[in-house]
């Protein structure tokens, strides 16, 4: 009778820490609202915030970027080809994670920051992305730290592709920068509205 009491009170204690684990990896119930997003995600404002730091990039902007790149699900691939319009076929890329990011360009970051060992599904790590990633845009590009909508244009073709205007002919890749854009100028208008509450959970927390 005591091992099975001992069995329970283990489980019960195991408990929490499974459901945390469970629910760091699920996206955000709402993902149109960066407010709500940073009060489910207990960590995420912190990171974001790190980051803009870090790396001169607006909040709206990096959180925009990854909202379009994965819906913020952390374990995100391109969808599979279709051979014959039904065959499941290869993935056109090995793009994966919160920031969609390619495994050499992936590395890039890592060799650039010394951050050997950071994962393309790990938000702080996707967002510390993101956040260098643009910053390289907007010095190898000219961009301002605020233009979402060159950024992004920059984050899709890379860099040398910007430089080269390759999305002129992509309507559709415009369309979606404006989307992006459009989308970080709401999610700064809502964390006008809420960043102080986030910062003063975040210090009563001793995270700041």
């Amino acid at each position: 009778m005591i091992d099975k009491y001992k069995k329970l009170t283990l489980a019960l204690l195991a408990l929490p820490v499974l459901l945390a684990a469970g629910c760091a990896t699920t996206p955000p119930s709402n993902t149109d609202d960066l407010c709500e997003i940073f009060r489910e995600k207990d960590d995420w404002y912190h990171d974001a915030a790190k980051s803009s730091r870090k790396w001169n990039t607006p909040i709206a902007t990096m959180m925009a970027t990854l909202h379009q790149e994965s819906r913020f699900v952390h374990d995100a691939k391109p969808p599979r080809t279709k051979i014959l319009w039904i065959i499941p076929g290869p993935r056109p890329s090995d793009a994966y994670g919160y920031s969609q990011a390619l495994g050499t360009t992936w590395r890039g970051y890592q060799r650039a920051t010394g951050s050997y060992g950071a994962d393309r599904d790990d938000f702080a790590d996707a967002i510390d992305f993101v956040g260098w990633y643009h910053n390289t845009s907007q010095r190898q590009c000219k961009i301002k730290p605020n233009d979402t909508y060159h950024l992004y244009l920059a984050y899709h073709e890379g860099q040398g592709g910007f430089n080269r205007r390759t999305y002129r002919n992509k309507k559709w890749l415009q369309n979606v920068a404006h989307k992006v854009s459009s989308r970080a100028q709401t999610y700064q208008q809502q964390l006008n509205s809420c960043e102080a509450s986030l910062k003063k959970r975040k210090k009563f927390l001793g995270i700041f």
